[in-house]
């Protein structure tokens, strides 16, 4: 028997599943509170999903609200959306506007790697196609166990392919990101999934249900069995070290029917058919009716019997919840039906009408001609649970902080050097990601001007014009966990150094705040750390939060990931012909430090990777030498002073000075401070590694005027590494062991390294 309205007013005291579905005992009375009854079992599925930490942020809003002092402007112009709708948009100049956002798919890319990490990749491309953008590029933040980890060798490939078969399909080039592996990942991987979309600003749209006897409309993939409850649920579960409490079934993805929505979507959105659209993902169509409703001017009539089914033995309750793939809902008018259905079906794109816009404010769904749902869709949307958590200091914080890297060994001269310098380089963070990246498409659509393994990906926007865009995504969960107000701003730093650094203009950020368990008042006080060091490093920068996502719950039995703020970086460049790559480029070149070196040891890539050893404080960034640095890059870009411009970050100078080597084929010849080893593997923020012709180099310094900065070398022909007085390495041995590392660690032959 169906449990509609009429029974459940009739039967207020029957057992619901309500825990099972992942609601608490207060969560559950709410419900009952606000709906004046106990819920049917239709609405308590609605507000499982909808009031799940995925949908409802319940323990992050207190804390996000605070990015609402952030100005609303970027150094190019106002923001024409932000954080709230499905994704920001950034005006860029010349009428082009762009839209780009970072989301998680980290559970269910455990449950199960490929569809995790294909529908992460498909749901974040369907963000930015609603709000009336082309998606042109994606980029992904991937992080893993230890790579010798059998769980690591079980998920890393199945989530690479995911990435990659999805994106491929679509024609989307992958055009960045980050590959890393710690410890605490291991069980809990992150799929940190960021795409980016092109619009003219005339063609913004937002979502919302306005209109009295507008019709709602369905169409994309057929609605099934697999993802039911999945993100929603998901993101909202601990895993142990063997496997998942639960396992939901997890989203399965079709990019070929995604590629004829976002043509068909396109060609909605140019014929000016559609009020409204909304993708459905996280929660289905509890969201997207909910969310619609919610935004508009009135309320809503589902028949939930006109849903097309692939699956005909789907409960009304699974169809609320199911996150089938490829699916999307739109507002539109009755008399622009018919042209509506015309493209749908000229894109071979099912649509159908499930029901309409109505006066009033209560969303009302039927099932077999009985009302299942009677809410107020605020309740459902935006009304939920408003957690202030305990928060609190970790005891251990001291103790970490304590325990530096003074006393840790250091490698004498010459060949110690030498052999740290090699493990360093080689070393899983570090090496090289081919084996990754080369199962991505970089350069379909042909607009491709960087990507990996440059610091930043970049893109043209305008052939007439050569606007364009870079992007880059960065984080140091070791710099996070021995402080995460310094490690949030070290990762703002990173990702606005990487940008500046090709030559775009950094301009506004979105971020995947990764955490662990918020029922922790230790990971509550690391989460509220962060966004206060986000929020205080954009005030300096200029660089408003467009919006991003919230991941709780990462964790493998008792034990929390590493705080992980993921920030993604967007630069506008306005002739991508001056861009400035990261590799050298030319025999002869000297070889110059912008910025000032410090002794910043602890928590480095030197520490983990020789010592195995987190511990100490993290780098003190200094924002205003990274917006003097990033000034110096942007004039000698538009000057063509540079070859090449290479962040330092992890690994410091040592993994820069490979990198710009190993990638070019160009030795170097280079004479350091005489405490080599600081100025090899010190991590100090806020420095870049450039060549260029010695004809520019007085242009350079006075560019600099103070900005610290000091010439180490010369680009050779000779094909070695050559630190003066220390050592000399062969650039094509370090090369093939650096392009060995994640090959032999998976049993595969080694790809090419780019």
């Amino acid at each position: 028997m169906t449990d509609t309205v009429a029974n459940a007013k009739a039967t207020p005291d029957v057992t619901q599943p309500w825990a099972e579905l992942g609601l608490k005992a207060d969560e559950y009375r709410s419900i009952r509170e606000i709906l004046r009854r106990r819920p049917t079992s239709c609405e308590l599925a609605m507000y499982s999903v909808m009031w799940s930490e995925h949908c409802s942020y319940k323990s992050s809003k207190v804390h996000l609200a605070r990015f609402a002092q952030l100005p609303k402007t970027t150094p190019r112009g106002p923001l024409l959306a932000g954080i709230g709708e499905q994704a920001g948009v950034v005006d860029i100049g010349n009428d082009w506007a762009v839209t780009f956002k970072v989301e998680s798919h980290n559970h269910p890319s455990y449950v199960e790697p490929y569809q995790g990490a294909a529908t992460g990749v498909g749901g974040i491309v369907r963000d930015i196609l609603a709000m009336g953008a082309r998606p042109i590029a994606s980029m992904d933040s991937l992080r893993f166990g230890r790579l010798d980890a059998p769980d690591t060798a079980r998920v890393l490939p199945g989530i690479v392919a995911g990435v990659g078969g999805y994106g491929n399909c679509l024609g989307l080039p992958n055009i960045g990101g980050e590959v890393v592996f710690d410890a605490s990942y291991y069980g809990n991987p992150l799929v940190n999934a960021l795409s980016v979309g092109v619009l003219k600003h005339g063609d913004l749209h937002l979502a919302f249900a306005r209109g009295a006897g507008n019709k709602v409309i369905l169409y994309g993939a057929t609605t099934g069995g697999d993802g039911i409850g999945g993100a929603s649920v998901l993101a909202s579960e601990t895993f142990d070290a063997d496997g998942p409490a639960k396992r939901p079934s997890v989203q399965v993805g079709d990019p070929f029917t995604e590629k004829l929505l976002i043509e068909c979507t396109l060609e909605l959105f140019a014929a000016g058919v559609v009020n409204g659209i909304q993708d459905l993902g996280a929660a289905g169509i509890s969201c997207a009716t909910s969310e619609l409703a919610s935004a508009g001017d009135g309320g809503m009539h589902i028949d939930l019997d006109l849903v097309p089914l692939r699956d005909n033995t789907l409960t009304p309750e699974e169809i609320l919840m199911s996150e089938s793939q490829e699916r999307m809902a739109a507002v539109v008018e009755p008399e622009n039906l018919d042209r509506f259905f015309e493209i749908c079906a000229k894109w071979d794109v099912l649509a159908t009408v499930i029901g309409e816009v109505t006066e009033g404010d209560r969303l009302v769904i039927d099932w077999h001609g009985e009302t299942v749902v009677d809410v107020d869709p605020h309740t459902v949307a935006h009304e939920g649970p408003v957690y202030q958590r305990p928060m609190a200091r970790p005891d251990w914080l001291d103790a970490l902080n304590a325990d530096t890297t003074a006393s840790l060994g250091r490698p004498g001269n010459g060949p110690e050097l030498e052999e740290h310098f090699r493990r360093v380089v080689v070393s899983p963070n570090q090496c090289d990601k081919s084996w990754v990246t080369d199962q991505y498409d970089r350069y379909v659509r042909g607009n491709s001007v960087l990507s990996q393994p440059e610091d930043s990906g970049m893109l043209r926007i305008d052939e007439g014009t050569g606007l364009g865009i870079a992007l880059a995504t960065d984080c140091n969960a070791r710099f996070t966990l021995l402080d995460p107000y310094v490690g949030a701003q070290l990762a703002l730093a990173e990702a606005y150094r990487n940008v500046a650094a090709t030559g775009a203009e950094p301009v506004a950020i979105t971020d995947c705040l990764n955490f662990g368990s918020p029922e922790d008042p230790e990971v509550m006080w690391q989460f509220s750390q962060a966004i206060d060091g986000l929020i205080e490093g954009c005030k300096i920068l200029g660089t408003p939060v467009t919006g991003g996502n919230v991941s709780f719950y990462n964790r493998t039995g008792e034990t929390n990931i590493m705080p992980t703020p993921l920030v993604g970086m967007l630069g506008v460049i306005d002739n991508v012909a001056d861009r400035v790559k990261s590799r050298f480029q030319n025999q002869g070149d000297a070889i110059v430090l912008l910025g000032e070196t410090r002794n910043d040891l602890d928590g480095s890539a030197w520490a983990e990777v020789i010592h195995n050893h987190i511990g100490g404080n993290p780098p003190k960034p200094c924002l205003e030498a990274e917006q003097a640095l990033a000034q110096v890059l942007l004039r000698a870009s538009k000057e063509r002073l540079l070859s090449s411009a290479h962040d330092l970050s992890d690994g410091g100078l040592a993994v820069a000075l490979a990198e710009s080597a190993m990638l070019s084929g160009f030795g170097a010849r280079m004479k350091l401070p005489e405490d080599t080893f600081v100025a090899l593997f010190s991590e100090t923020p806020g420095r870049v590694l450039v060549s260029l012709p010695e004809s520019k180099l007085s242009a350079l310094s006075q560019l600099c005027g103070d900005l610290p900065h000091a010439r180490l070398g010369t680009v050779t022909d000779d094909g070695a590494l050559t630190i003066t007085g220390q050592f000399a390495i062969a650039v094509s041995a370090l090369r093939r062991e650096w392009a060995a590392t994640i090959p032999v660690a998976l049993k595969t032959r080694p790809r090419s390294a780019r």
